[in-house]
């Protein structure tokens, strides 16, 4: 016997499905696994964001590994846990907290570059006070989405890399970043 109401559920969701079939058609569909896509500006500060965030927890944690596992593979197999706290003790040392880089829209320095088939790489800064945060990152497309490749992380004086000035001068490129590891420079 069937209660009155047991099926309301489903037949309200296959109501409203039918009752707007715009939006499940409206969605584009993402490309397949093996096509990278060029990051949108949003999309590129929140890999960024996330990086950071993610060095950041390592940093506090002491645990490199959940870094090392989200990275691409090539990533992995030069970086073990260890050798990834070894790379990180200066920005540990220096006791700054990765974690305000959120609080801010990141500077690019260039236009991010690919640097092989899938991967790309970008530069720029968070503009904290009293000291910037450098990056240069560069990511994977790997299994249908962007994995971190290589990374370089500064503290660097913020006088150094101020944004446009009057003059309109492009601000100076920041430092290379002394903690890069995981990729292979292509010349």
């Amino acid at each position: 016997m069937v209660r009155p109401g047991r099926f309301a559920p489903a037949v309200f969701f296959a109501f409203a499905a039918m009752a707007s079939p715009s939006v499940v058609h409206a969605q584009a569909a993402p490309p397949p696994p093996s096509i990278a896509p060029v990051p949108t500006e949003l999309e590129m500060a929140k890999l960024i964001w996330s990086t950071m965030i993610a060095v950041e927890q390592a940093n506090v944690s002491g645990n490199y590994s959940v870094l090392r596992d989200m990275a691409a593979p090539s990533f992995q197999q030069l970086n073990d846990p260890a050798r990834l706290a070894q790379i990180f003790a200066p920005i540990r040392a220096s006791r700054i907290d990765l974690s305000n880089t959120l609080l801010l829209a990141p500077t690019y320095v260039g236009t991010p570059q690919q640097i092989e088939n899938g991967a790309f790489g970008v530069r720029g800064y968070f503009g904290l006070r009293p000291t910037a945060v450098g990056f240069e990152l560069y990511y994977q497309w790997v299994n249908g989405r962007w994995r971190l490749y290589g990374i370089g992380i500064s503290p660097q004086p913020l006088a150094t890399i101020q944004p446009l000035g009057t003059d309109g001068a492009a601000p100076p490129a920041p430092p290379a970043p002394s903690q890069q590891e995981g990729r292979r420079r292509r010349n």
